[in-house]
């Protein structure tokens, strides 16, 4: 399958889905250029198998991934097929990675950070964990959403509460997809010029959720790690997911089927 172009970054196809060929040096390079502009708002979806697969079974999510500005291969999985296609890739951008790389490249710079999502009282002590760790960020607000959907007029004052904070960066918590379908719908009314979906790096940064090892993170065996740890939450995410996607998968790179 040919490369295909979408601005200054290179990037290839995975079961029909763009991932953006980039690692984490270059992707906060883009987002303090996003800053610097502060032209509209763009948003990031740092996806892995899991989203990707979620494409698979919905056209409109699909959509909403090719809609980012940037999507970046957070899982081995992808990171493995984009070697195939000759890209030259070191690392996944892997999401509670990518959100402590800004943190601390950026910290100084004065940069205003937003977190939205997770549980109640996770995004004020993931704040404070991030405060001791790096004493110069500048925190512009948190916020944890009702686990229900929201009424227009509190989806109103969301945006509202959000825009009056000035910020840089809004880091979104909601786990895919929800995060990536909340970044697409409301980027056109938020005055913020960076949207990054970081899923479980709230939980993770406000020392709630415990992370795989490092060996197995970069050898795509975190889904094990997770899989031992909430068997009856995850077993259908990757169980089902990764056998669906090595076997799509198979049948593109041997040239069966065609996702595009």
């Amino acid at each position: 399958m040919n490369n295909c172009e979408r601005g200054p970054e290179p990037s290839y196809r995975v079961l029909g889905v763009r991932f953006d060929a980039v690692q984490i040096s270059g992707v906060v390079g883009r987002m303090e250029e996003w800053i610097a502009q502060r032209e509209r708002a763009h948003y990031i979806a740092v996806s892995n198998v899991h989203g990707l697969m979620e494409s698979q079974h919905s056209e409109s999510f699909k959509k909403v991934l090719d809609a980012a500005d940037l999507c970046v291969p957070d899982g081995m999985p992808v990171i493995w097929v984009g070697r195939l296609r000759g890209h030259q890739m070191e690392r996944r951008v892997y999401g509670p990675d990518l959100f402590l790389s800004f943190c601390r490249e950026t910290e100084g710079k004065g940069y205003r950070h937003f977190f939205y999502g997770g549980a109640a009282g996770i995004p004020e002590a993931l704040a404070e964990k991030l405060r001791e760790q790096f004493p110069k960020l500048e925190v512009a607000g948190t916020y944890s959403p009702p686990f229900r959907a929201l009424t227009q007029e509190e989806d109103a004052e969301i945006v509202e509460m959000i825009n009056g904070a000035n910020a840089d960066v809004l880091w979104v918590g909601l786990g895919c997809p929800k995060q990536e379908i909340w970044m697409n719908e409301h980027r056109e009314r938020l005055r913020v010029p960076v949207l990054v979906g970081v899923g479980q790096a709230f939980d993770i940064h406000a020392g709630r959720l415990r992370q795989a090892p490092r060996w197995m993170r970069e050898n795509g065996l975190e889904w094990l790690f997770r899989l031992a740890a909430e068997p009856r939450r995850l077993w259908r995410r990757y169980l089902v997911y990764n056998s669906e996607f090595v076997f799509s998968e198979l049948l593109e790179i041997l040239g069966v089927r065609k996702f595009d």
